[in-house]
């Protein structure tokens, strides 16, 4: 998918999803073949400002449309976000075992939802309805995840 493309989708969906007017959002292009992610942004809740950064170097998923919308839901959940991690933040010792549970918890949690409620928006909405498998070719399969193990008997 080309540029303008993948602007196009971005301006229609920030939209749909009610995040202009009231933010000041643009879309970035990064086109490092090393850069590790597809898609990031960056954000001034302060200033309601936020960049969204997508890689069309290398990216790890395949569909661009739906990397668009799961970023922009990270956007929307931002200020539940925001508050999760302070109170993350004023509740457990910086380190500590219950700190890394709950960040480990709460950020795992954020993912699986921000993902959820992109797959349901694209279903709806989105002009390529195939999701993205791209995150599963580097993880193990179901039977690489019990080798070693011992039977319990």
């Amino acid at each position: 998918m080309d540029k303008e493309k993948l602007t196009q989708l971005f301006e229609e969906y920030c939209k749909k999803l009610r995040i202009t007017p009231a933010w000041d959002i643009r879309l970035e292009f990064v086109e490092d073949p090393a850069w590790p992610k597809t898609g990031d942004f960056k954000i001034d809740c302060d200033d309601r400002k936020a960049v969204l950064l997508l890689n069309i170097a290398s990216p790890k998923q395949e569909n661009l449309e739906e990397v668009i919308v799961h970023e922009l839901m990270h956007i929307k959940m931002y200020p539940l976000d925001q508050v999760t991690e302070s109170l993350i933040i004023n509740c457990f010792e910086e380190g500590s075992a219950a700190s890394n549970f709950a960040y480990q918890q709460f950020f795992t949690a954020l993912e699986q939802t921000v993902e959820e409620l992109a797959k349901c928006f694209l279903l709806e909405f989105g002009e390529n309805r195939e999701f993205s498998y791209g995150r599963c070719r580097g993880m193990k399969s179901f039977n690489e995840l019990y080798e070693g193990l011992n039977n319990i008997e």
